[in-house]
Protein backbone atom coordinates (compact mmCIF):
# COMPACT_ATOMS: atom_id res chain seq x y z
CA UNK A 1 0.00 0.00 0.00
CA UNK A 2 1.36 3.42 -0.95
CA UNK A 3 1.64 5.99 1.84
CA UNK A 4 2.37 9.28 1.92
CA UNK A 5 6.11 8.67 3.12
CA UNK A 6 6.46 6.11 0.57
CA UNK A 7 5.75 8.30 -2.43
CA UNK A 8 7.10 11.05 -1.30
CA UNK A 9 10.82 8.78 -0.64
CA UNK A 10 9.99 7.27 -4.50
CA UNK A 11 9.41 11.00 -5.90
CA UNK A 12 12.84 11.84 -4.76
CA UNK A 13 14.41 9.03 -6.00
CA UNK A 14 12.98 9.42 -9.27
CA UNK A 15 13.64 13.09 -9.29
CA UNK A 16 16.97 12.17 -8.09
CA UNK A 17 17.93 9.28 -10.94
CA UNK A 18 15.58 11.02 -13.92
CA UNK A 19 18.51 13.80 -14.97
CA UNK A 20 20.62 10.84 -16.21
CA UNK A 21 18.44 7.97 -16.78
CA UNK A 22 15.90 9.93 -18.92
CA UNK A 23 12.97 7.31 -17.85
CA UNK A 24 10.43 10.15 -17.11
CA UNK A 25 8.71 13.13 -19.29
CA UNK A 26 6.48 14.16 -16.39
CA UNK A 27 6.10 13.36 -12.83
CA UNK A 28 3.01 13.79 -10.23
CA UNK A 29 4.10 16.64 -7.42
CA UNK A 30 4.14 15.24 -3.84
CA UNK A 31 1.48 17.36 -2.63
CA UNK A 32 -1.07 15.51 -5.27
CA UNK A 33 0.75 12.38 -4.80
CA UNK A 34 0.48 12.23 -1.10
CA UNK A 35 -3.16 13.32 -1.35
CA UNK A 36 -4.06 10.36 -3.73
CA UNK A 37 -2.24 7.69 -1.93
CA UNK A 38 -4.44 8.48 0.94
CA UNK A 39 -7.82 7.23 -0.31
CA UNK A 40 -6.15 4.78 -3.35
CA UNK A 41 -8.04 1.13 -2.44
CA UNK A 42 -8.28 -1.61 -4.97
CA UNK A 43 -6.39 -4.39 -6.28
CA UNK A 44 -3.45 -2.44 -7.00
CA UNK A 45 -3.23 -0.93 -3.87
CA UNK A 46 -1.82 1.98 -4.13
CA UNK A 47 1.43 0.49 -6.43
CA UNK A 48 3.16 2.99 -8.45
CA UNK A 49 2.91 2.93 -12.36
CA UNK A 50 4.61 4.99 -14.84
CA UNK A 51 2.46 4.92 -17.67
CA UNK A 52 3.95 5.41 -21.37
CA UNK A 53 3.60 8.94 -23.40
CA UNK A 54 1.02 7.64 -25.74
CA UNK A 55 -1.43 7.49 -23.58
CA UNK A 56 -3.87 10.39 -22.55
CA UNK A 57 -3.68 11.75 -19.25
CA UNK A 58 -5.77 14.72 -18.04
CA UNK A 59 -3.64 15.81 -15.30
CA UNK A 60 -0.06 15.33 -17.35
CA UNK A 61 1.18 16.80 -20.70
CA UNK A 62 1.18 13.56 -23.10
CA UNK A 63 3.47 14.85 -26.35
CA UNK A 64 3.72 10.91 -27.75
CA UNK A 65 7.38 11.54 -27.83
CA UNK A 66 7.10 14.18 -30.44
CA UNK A 67 8.01 17.67 -30.45
CA UNK A 68 4.67 18.33 -32.50
CA UNK A 69 2.55 18.19 -29.67
CA UNK A 70 5.04 19.24 -26.95
CA UNK A 71 3.06 20.52 -24.53
CA UNK A 72 0.02 19.04 -25.50
CA UNK A 73 -2.55 18.60 -22.28
CA UNK A 74 -5.18 16.27 -23.03
CA UNK A 75 -9.04 17.07 -21.16
CA UNK A 76 -9.62 13.23 -21.04
CA UNK A 77 -7.85 10.40 -20.05
CA UNK A 78 -6.94 6.96 -21.99
CA UNK A 79 -8.99 3.73 -20.73
CA UNK A 80 -5.98 2.42 -19.02
CA UNK A 81 -5.20 5.26 -17.01
CA UNK A 82 -8.93 4.98 -15.80
CA UNK A 83 -8.46 1.34 -15.53
CA UNK A 84 -4.93 1.87 -13.05
CA UNK A 85 -6.84 4.79 -11.02
CA UNK A 86 -9.71 2.67 -10.68
CA UNK A 87 -8.36 -0.66 -9.51
CA UNK A 88 -6.14 1.45 -6.84
CA UNK A 89 -2.93 2.09 -8.73
CA UNK A 90 -1.32 5.33 -8.57
CA UNK A 91 0.02 6.66 -11.98
CA UNK A 92 2.69 8.57 -10.49
CA UNK A 93 4.18 9.58 -13.99
CA UNK A 94 5.16 9.20 -17.77
CA UNK A 95 7.49 8.01 -19.36
CA UNK A 96 9.30 8.68 -22.38
CA UNK A 97 8.22 7.06 -25.52
CA UNK A 98 9.87 7.10 -29.36
CA UNK A 99 7.83 9.24 -31.68
CA UNK A 100 4.59 7.99 -31.61
CA UNK A 101 5.80 4.57 -31.27
CA UNK A 102 7.98 3.93 -34.11
CA UNK A 103 11.88 3.20 -33.95
CA UNK A 104 13.75 6.71 -33.53
CA UNK A 105 15.63 5.77 -30.57
CA UNK A 106 14.31 7.98 -27.46
CA UNK A 107 16.77 9.45 -25.01
CA UNK A 108 16.78 6.71 -22.21
CA UNK A 109 19.44 5.18 -20.48
CA UNK A 110 19.57 1.23 -19.90
CA UNK A 111 20.08 0.68 -16.08
CA UNK A 112 20.78 -3.20 -16.52
CA UNK A 113 22.99 -3.00 -19.58
CA UNK A 114 24.41 0.39 -19.09
CA UNK A 115 26.08 1.98 -22.62
CA UNK A 116 23.26 0.11 -24.42
CA UNK A 117 19.90 0.86 -25.99
CA UNK A 118 16.75 0.12 -23.38
CA UNK A 119 15.40 -0.90 -27.09
CA UNK A 120 12.08 0.68 -27.66
CA UNK A 121 9.27 1.86 -27.89
CA UNK A 122 8.80 1.72 -24.18
CA UNK A 123 12.03 2.82 -23.82
CA UNK A 124 11.09 4.41 -20.51
CA UNK A 125 8.34 2.33 -19.14
CA UNK A 126 11.02 -0.85 -19.51
CA UNK A 127 14.02 1.16 -17.66
CA UNK A 128 12.05 2.89 -14.79
CA UNK A 129 10.99 -0.90 -13.79
CA UNK A 130 14.76 -2.12 -14.57
CA UNK A 131 16.12 0.83 -12.24
CA UNK A 132 14.14 0.22 -9.36
CA UNK A 133 11.57 3.39 -9.81
CA UNK A 134 8.40 1.94 -10.12
CA UNK A 135 7.00 -1.24 -9.09
CA UNK A 136 5.08 -1.52 -12.93
CA UNK A 137 4.84 0.37 -15.82
CA UNK A 138 2.54 0.67 -18.81
CA UNK A 139 3.89 0.39 -22.53
CA UNK A 140 2.43 -0.82 -25.88
CA UNK A 141 3.62 -3.32 -28.40
CA UNK A 142 2.91 -2.69 -32.50
CA UNK A 143 6.10 -5.23 -33.29
CA UNK A 144 7.91 -6.48 -30.29
CA UNK A 145 7.81 -2.52 -28.13
CA UNK A 146 7.28 -4.81 -24.75
CA UNK A 147 9.21 -8.25 -25.63
CA UNK A 148 12.25 -6.64 -26.70
CA UNK A 149 12.90 -3.31 -24.04
CA UNK A 150 12.08 -6.19 -21.31
CA UNK A 151 14.37 -8.79 -22.67
CA UNK A 152 16.89 -5.83 -23.12
CA UNK A 153 16.04 -4.37 -19.22
CA UNK A 154 16.29 -7.59 -17.40
CA UNK A 155 12.66 -7.85 -16.18
CA UNK A 156 9.49 -9.19 -17.18
CA UNK A 157 7.06 -7.98 -20.01
CA UNK A 158 3.69 -9.05 -20.76
CA UNK A 159 1.71 -8.73 -23.93
CA UNK A 160 -1.49 -9.83 -23.64
CA UNK A 161 -3.62 -11.22 -26.28
CA UNK A 162 -4.97 -9.20 -28.71
CA UNK A 163 -8.06 -6.64 -27.06
CA UNK A 164 -8.07 -7.85 -23.67
CA UNK A 165 -6.96 -4.45 -22.81
CA UNK A 166 -8.16 -1.68 -24.04
CA UNK A 167 -6.59 1.38 -26.33
CA UNK A 168 -8.95 4.27 -26.13
CA UNK A 169 -7.05 6.75 -25.93
CA UNK A 170 -4.14 5.49 -26.62
CA UNK A 171 -1.99 7.22 -29.45
CA UNK A 172 -2.61 5.15 -32.46
CA UNK A 173 0.03 3.89 -34.63
CA UNK A 174 -1.24 0.46 -36.29
CA UNK A 175 -5.04 -0.31 -35.34
CA UNK A 176 -4.80 -3.83 -36.05
CA UNK A 177 -1.45 -4.41 -34.00
CA UNK A 178 -1.38 -1.66 -31.86
CA UNK A 179 -1.32 -4.12 -28.13
CA UNK A 180 -1.06 -2.70 -24.06
CA UNK A 181 2.11 -3.90 -22.60
CA UNK A 182 2.79 -4.60 -19.32
CA UNK A 183 6.09 -4.51 -17.06
CA UNK A 184 7.38 -5.36 -13.78
CA UNK A 185 10.36 -6.75 -11.99
CA UNK A 186 9.46 -10.26 -11.82
CA UNK A 187 6.61 -12.75 -13.93
CA UNK A 188 4.92 -13.06 -10.39
CA UNK A 189 4.46 -9.05 -9.97
CA UNK A 190 3.70 -8.64 -14.07
CA UNK A 191 1.13 -11.41 -13.50
CA UNK A 192 -0.83 -9.90 -10.75
CA UNK A 193 -0.94 -6.44 -12.57
CA UNK A 194 -2.44 -8.43 -15.96
CA UNK A 195 -5.43 -9.56 -13.73
CA UNK A 196 -6.02 -6.21 -12.02
CA UNK A 197 -5.54 -4.26 -15.48
CA UNK A 198 -8.23 -7.00 -17.12
CA UNK A 199 -10.65 -6.43 -14.21
CA UNK A 200 -9.92 -10.60 -13.31
CA UNK A 201 -10.43 -11.38 -17.13
CA UNK A 202 -7.27 -13.20 -17.22
CA UNK A 203 -7.06 -15.89 -14.96
CA UNK A 204 -4.84 -16.71 -12.06
CA UNK A 205 -2.41 -19.12 -13.47
CA UNK A 206 -3.49 -22.68 -12.55
CA UNK A 207 -0.60 -24.24 -10.21
CA UNK A 208 0.67 -27.07 -12.30
CA UNK A 209 3.78 -29.67 -11.79
CA UNK A 210 6.55 -29.30 -14.44
CA UNK A 211 5.61 -33.39 -15.69
CA UNK A 212 2.21 -31.62 -16.77
CA UNK A 213 3.42 -29.31 -19.35
CA UNK A 214 4.17 -29.86 -23.08
CA UNK A 215 6.31 -26.71 -24.67
CA UNK A 216 7.22 -26.50 -28.38
CA UNK A 217 11.19 -25.36 -29.18
CA UNK A 218 10.95 -24.75 -32.81
CA UNK A 219 14.24 -25.73 -34.30
CA UNK A 220 13.94 -22.64 -36.71
CA UNK A 221 12.98 -19.23 -37.28
CA UNK A 222 11.95 -17.97 -40.98
CA UNK A 223 12.45 -14.38 -39.48
CA UNK A 224 16.38 -14.83 -39.17
CA UNK A 225 19.22 -16.72 -37.40
CA UNK A 226 19.13 -16.51 -33.02
CA UNK A 227 22.81 -15.58 -32.05
CA UNK A 228 25.12 -17.08 -29.13
CA UNK A 229 23.45 -14.83 -26.76
CA UNK A 230 19.89 -15.95 -28.26
CA UNK A 231 21.60 -19.81 -27.97
CA UNK A 232 22.54 -19.48 -24.42
CA UNK A 233 19.79 -18.00 -22.95
CA UNK A 234 17.59 -20.95 -24.79
CA UNK A 235 19.87 -23.44 -23.96
CA UNK A 236 19.77 -22.17 -20.13
CA UNK A 237 16.29 -22.30 -19.86
CA UNK A 238 15.14 -25.72 -21.71
CA UNK A 239 17.76 -26.83 -19.38
CA UNK A 240 15.87 -26.12 -16.36
CA UNK A 241 12.64 -27.18 -17.99
CA UNK A 242 13.85 -30.42 -18.87
CA UNK A 243 15.76 -31.45 -15.71
CA UNK A 244 12.39 -30.03 -13.95
CA UNK A 245 10.46 -32.92 -16.23
CA UNK A 246 8.42 -30.80 -18.66
CA UNK A 247 8.19 -31.98 -21.84
CA UNK A 248 10.11 -30.39 -24.51
CA UNK A 249 9.03 -30.86 -28.25
CA UNK A 250 11.29 -29.82 -31.19
CA UNK A 251 9.23 -28.37 -33.79
CA UNK A 252 9.22 -26.57 -37.10
CA UNK A 253 7.25 -23.40 -37.76
CA UNK A 254 4.66 -23.79 -40.61
CA UNK A 255 4.54 -21.73 -43.37
CA UNK A 256 1.83 -19.39 -42.14
CA UNK A 257 4.32 -17.83 -39.37
CA UNK A 258 6.72 -16.71 -42.56
CA UNK A 259 3.60 -15.15 -43.94
CA UNK A 260 2.33 -13.57 -40.84
CA UNK A 261 5.71 -11.79 -40.68
CA UNK A 262 5.56 -10.60 -43.71
CA UNK A 263 2.03 -9.05 -43.61
CA UNK A 264 2.80 -7.57 -40.36
CA UNK A 265 4.65 -5.17 -42.42
CA UNK A 266 2.52 -4.18 -44.64
CA UNK A 267 -0.61 -4.18 -42.66
CA UNK A 268 1.11 -1.84 -39.91
CA UNK A 269 2.79 0.27 -42.84
CA UNK A 270 -0.56 1.18 -44.27
CA UNK A 271 -2.32 1.96 -40.91
CA UNK A 272 0.40 4.23 -39.97
CA UNK A 273 0.09 6.32 -42.96
CA UNK A 274 -3.53 6.68 -42.50
CA UNK A 275 -3.52 6.97 -38.50
CA UNK A 276 -0.89 9.86 -38.97
CA UNK A 277 -2.61 11.10 -41.97
CA UNK A 278 -2.93 14.95 -39.96
CA UNK A 279 0.90 14.72 -38.46
CA UNK A 280 2.47 13.96 -42.12
CA UNK A 281 -0.10 16.79 -43.90
CA UNK A 282 0.76 19.26 -41.15
CA UNK A 283 3.66 18.64 -39.82
CA UNK A 284 6.01 16.80 -41.63
CA UNK A 285 9.11 18.73 -41.58
CA UNK A 286 9.32 18.55 -37.45
CA UNK A 287 8.96 14.36 -38.01
CA UNK A 288 12.63 12.81 -37.44
CA UNK A 289 14.09 11.60 -40.52
CA UNK A 290 13.31 7.86 -40.04
CA UNK A 291 9.49 8.36 -39.31
CA UNK A 292 9.20 10.54 -41.92
CA UNK A 293 10.59 8.46 -44.80
CA UNK A 294 8.71 5.41 -43.33
CA UNK A 295 5.12 7.06 -43.64
CA UNK A 296 6.31 8.45 -47.14
CA UNK A 297 6.98 5.04 -48.52
CA UNK A 298 3.93 3.39 -46.77
CA UNK A 299 1.23 5.82 -48.07
CA UNK A 300 1.92 4.43 -51.82
CA UNK A 301 1.17 0.59 -49.78
CA UNK A 302 -2.25 0.23 -51.95
CA UNK A 303 -5.34 -0.63 -50.81
CA UNK A 304 -5.39 -4.10 -52.56
CA UNK A 305 -1.71 -4.76 -50.60
CA UNK A 306 -3.46 -4.37 -47.95
CA UNK A 307 -6.22 -6.19 -48.15
CA UNK A 308 -4.12 -9.36 -49.29
CA UNK A 309 -2.53 -8.88 -45.92
CA UNK A 310 -5.09 -8.84 -43.82
CA UNK A 311 -6.54 -11.97 -45.54
CA UNK A 312 -3.25 -13.73 -44.40
CA UNK A 313 -3.68 -12.34 -41.34
CA UNK A 314 -7.23 -13.81 -40.93
CA UNK A 315 -5.64 -16.88 -41.97
CA UNK A 316 -2.70 -17.16 -39.85
CA UNK A 317 -4.89 -16.91 -36.98
CA UNK A 318 -7.22 -19.52 -37.57
CA UNK A 319 -3.96 -21.89 -38.40
CA UNK A 320 -2.46 -20.68 -35.19
CA UNK A 321 -5.31 -21.90 -33.14
CA UNK A 322 -5.08 -25.53 -34.54
CA UNK A 323 -1.47 -25.51 -34.39
CA UNK A 324 -0.99 -24.43 -31.11
CA UNK A 325 -3.53 -26.85 -29.75
CA UNK A 326 -0.66 -29.66 -29.57
CA UNK A 327 1.34 -27.36 -26.92
CA UNK A 328 0.72 -25.87 -24.23
CA UNK A 329 3.00 -22.83 -25.44
CA UNK A 330 6.22 -22.22 -27.66
CA UNK A 331 9.35 -21.05 -25.93
CA UNK A 332 11.94 -18.98 -28.13
CA UNK A 333 14.20 -15.63 -27.28
CA UNK A 334 12.50 -12.81 -26.93
CA UNK A 335 15.11 -10.68 -29.26
CA UNK A 336 17.53 -11.77 -31.70
CA UNK A 337 20.62 -10.87 -29.47
CA UNK A 338 21.43 -8.68 -26.13
CA UNK A 339 20.84 -5.18 -26.09
CA UNK A 340 23.08 -2.76 -28.87
CA UNK A 341 25.77 -0.89 -27.64
CA UNK A 342 25.12 2.68 -28.07
CA UNK A 343 21.60 4.45 -28.87
CA UNK A 344 21.44 4.93 -32.86
CA UNK A 345 19.05 1.65 -32.96
CA UNK A 346 16.17 0.35 -30.46
CA UNK A 347 16.85 -2.98 -31.98
CA UNK A 348 15.25 -5.74 -34.28
CA UNK A 349 11.12 -6.68 -33.13
CA UNK A 350 12.14 -9.60 -35.71
CA UNK A 351 11.19 -12.49 -33.01
CA UNK A 352 7.51 -10.29 -31.89
CA UNK A 353 6.29 -9.15 -34.84
CA UNK A 354 4.81 -12.09 -36.23
CA UNK A 355 3.21 -13.31 -32.62
CA UNK A 356 1.80 -9.81 -32.45
CA UNK A 357 -0.19 -10.04 -35.57
CA UNK A 358 -1.60 -13.18 -34.58
CA UNK A 359 -2.73 -11.32 -31.41
CA UNK A 360 -1.58 -14.07 -29.22
CA UNK A 361 -0.21 -13.49 -25.33
CA UNK A 362 3.56 -13.08 -25.26
CA UNK A 363 5.85 -13.22 -22.07
CA UNK A 364 9.39 -12.15 -21.77
CA UNK A 365 11.13 -14.32 -18.58
CA UNK A 366 14.32 -12.66 -17.64
CA UNK A 367 16.49 -14.29 -15.80
CA UNK A 368 20.10 -15.09 -18.05
CA UNK A 369 22.41 -13.57 -20.22
CA UNK A 370 23.66 -13.63 -23.19
CA UNK A 371 27.73 -13.73 -24.02
CA UNK A 372 28.33 -10.50 -22.93
CA UNK A 373 27.03 -10.76 -19.53
CA UNK A 374 23.82 -8.52 -20.83
CA UNK A 375 20.63 -9.13 -20.62
CA UNK A 376 18.84 -12.10 -22.99
CA UNK A 377 15.03 -13.40 -22.18
CA UNK A 378 12.80 -16.07 -23.78
CA UNK A 379 9.96 -15.71 -24.41
CA UNK A 380 6.21 -17.90 -23.74
CA UNK A 381 3.70 -17.46 -26.67
CA UNK A 382 0.47 -19.10 -25.66
CA UNK A 383 -2.87 -19.62 -28.14
CA UNK A 384 -5.07 -16.35 -28.61
CA UNK A 385 -7.13 -15.89 -25.33
CA UNK A 386 -4.49 -18.70 -22.80
CA UNK A 387 -3.18 -15.85 -21.18
CA UNK A 388 -3.33 -17.49 -18.01
CA UNK A 389 -1.24 -20.16 -19.51
CA UNK A 390 1.63 -17.67 -20.74
CA UNK A 391 1.88 -16.71 -17.32
CA UNK A 392 2.23 -19.56 -15.54
CA UNK A 393 4.51 -21.20 -17.97
CA UNK A 394 6.76 -17.78 -17.21
CA UNK A 395 6.42 -18.28 -13.22
CA UNK A 396 7.75 -21.91 -13.58
CA UNK A 397 10.65 -20.82 -15.28
CA UNK A 398 11.36 -17.56 -13.30
CA UNK A 399 11.32 -20.07 -10.08
CA UNK A 400 13.68 -22.46 -11.89
CA UNK A 401 15.75 -20.03 -12.69
CA UNK A 402 16.20 -18.51 -9.40
CA UNK A 403 16.05 -22.51 -7.57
Amino acid sequence: MATPDNVAQALAAIRTANPSLKAFTAVRDDASASSMARQLTGPLAGKLIAVKDIFDTADFPTAYGSPIYSGHQPSTEAAMVGIIRNAGGLVIGKSVTTEFAYLEPACTLNPAAPGCTPGGSSAGSAAAVAAGLVPLSVGSQTGGSTIRPASYCGIAGFKPSFGVLPTAGMKCFAWSLDTVGLFARTVAEVSEFARAASGQRIMPPASREPGEWTIGVPDAYPWGEISASAQRAMARATEVLRAAGARLVPCTLPSWAAEAFTAHDTVQGWEAARALALETDTGLDRLSPLLREYLLASAKITDEAYAAAQAVAREARLRCREWLAGVDVLLTPSAPDEPPMGNASTGASTFNRAWTLLGTPCLNVPGAVGVNNRPMGVQFIAPPGNDSDCLAAGLLLEHLLRA
